[in-house]
């Protein structure tokens, strides 16, 4: 899951295009299980004083697609395209396991090479749609690189001690410079 501005939201899901003509919207869902965002209940949004509840969601091949309380037409729908779902972090349950973490848990963590030299600190973890990445921010360059989320690359993630082990490709070392043809 990615983080809001707020601290204590977590970005669950992205609203798009309507969906029929009878107010279903199709809902991005950036939680491992699609359809848990039904249960967890009023969503907070991205538009100011709008607080959402999904009625009803089933999956489709890569989308939601979603009944929202109140939306009955695709006029209703059509306004809500863009809107982000956040749900407060305190209402998740913690991790069961060391492996498992959210996002937002990888936010500010030390990112450093197996033998402990600094990388800087995890800014963000996009995805452009071919997976995670880890962006990792040098705070004495200012620079920012981008890192595969996989475990070849991040063999270690230890939130408890605030860090986490990359191992980066030979072509995104920081600070190696191609030689000219």
């Amino acid at each position: 899951m990615a983080t809001s501005d707020s601290a204590n939201l977590l970005l669950v899901g992205r609203i798009g295009a309507a969906h029929g003509i009878k107010g279903e919207v199709r809902v991005q869902s950036f939680t491992e299980d699609p359809l848990a965002l039904v249960s967890y209940g009023p969503l907070a949004t991205s538009k100011p004083g709008l607080t959402i509840r999904i009625l009803a969601a089933r999956t489709t091949t890569n989308v939601l697609v979603a009944r929202i309380e109140g939306v009955n037409d695709r006029t209703a729908a059509e306004k809500l395209n863009g809107v982000e779902l956040f749900i407060d972090r305190a209402l998740l349950p913690d991790p069961d396991d060391e492996d498992d973490f959210y996002h937002a848990d990888l936010l500010g963590l030390r990112a450093q090479l197996a033998d402990g030299t600094a990388l800087g600190t995890v800014s963000a973890v996009p995805n452009f749609g071919a997976g995670d990445l880890l962006e990792v921010r040098d705070e004495r360059s200012g620079d920012t690189y981008l890192y595969p989320f996989t475990k070849a690359v991040v063999p270690e993630v230890k939130v408890a001690d605030g860090y986490l082990v990359i191992e980066p490709p030979v072509e995104t070392e920081p600070g190696e410079e191609e030689e000219p043809d």
